[in-house]
């Protein structure tokens, strides 16, 4: 499993994966990306990893790959990354449309309005509320015809998934239940996405 690692806390997923019995390794230059079946882009401020991506050269190998089907996790940041549509971004941030989202930035408010929930989850299943915690956390405006959304906070998505890609609007990395690793562990045994051929 990748974790980007260009700005922003991956260790904690990094824990999260490997309770999972998932190995990991940090992805900073474009041929790391040929070593990972799947990537997690974590939390940050979104416009510092998206010049981080300019700059390291890695938005175009990554925008194969995902195009090509490879698994992705996409927490706060990584969700505005992942989505089709940004509001209140800077004029020249881009994202990866790699799942039909409208995401505005900060749209839960800023550090001081951080909070938490208990979140049920769609999937994957399981009879226990996922304690969601929620930090300078972006707010879905639109949801696309084939994004499903797997949980909620007062009627606002906050999980969702298109495909093999699953953005969180809250940190699940902060949390010991790697029940949303675990969805992305699932889209790799799956096998659709993963490697190309040529560089595994």
């Amino acid at each position: 499993m990748g974790l980007l690692a260009l700005q922003g806390a991956v260790e904690p997923h990094a824990r999260s994966l490997a309770r999972l019995g998932a190995s990991t390794l940090e992805v900073r230059r474009p041929d790391h990306l040929a070593d990972v079946d799947a990537l997690v882009l974590p939390g940050g401020e979104s416009t510092t990893i998206s010049m981080l991506l300019d700059r390291q050269e890695l938005r175009a190998p990554l925008a194969e790959r995902l195009a090509a089907g490879m698994p992705a996790l996409g927490t706060c940041a990584g969700m505005i990354l992942l989505a089709s549509e940004v509001l209140d971004g800077r004029p020249d941030q881009r994202s990866f449309g790699a799942i039909d989202l409208a995401v505005r930035r900060n749209g839960f408010g800023r550090q001081v309005d951080s909070f938490e929930a208990d979140l049920v989850l769609a999937a994957p299943p399981g009879a226990d509320p996922f304690h969601a915690v929620f930090i300078r956390a972006p707010v879905v405006e639109r949801v696309g015809d084939e994004v499903e959304v797997l949980a909620a906070v007062d009627g606002s998505p906050v999980l969702c998934r298109q495909g093999n890609v699953i953005v969180s609007s809250f940190h699940p990395e902060l949390s010991d239940d790697t029940r949303i690793h675990q969805l992305l562990v699932a889209a790799v045994e799956a096998g659709d996405g993963t490697r190309p051929r040529e560089v595994s």
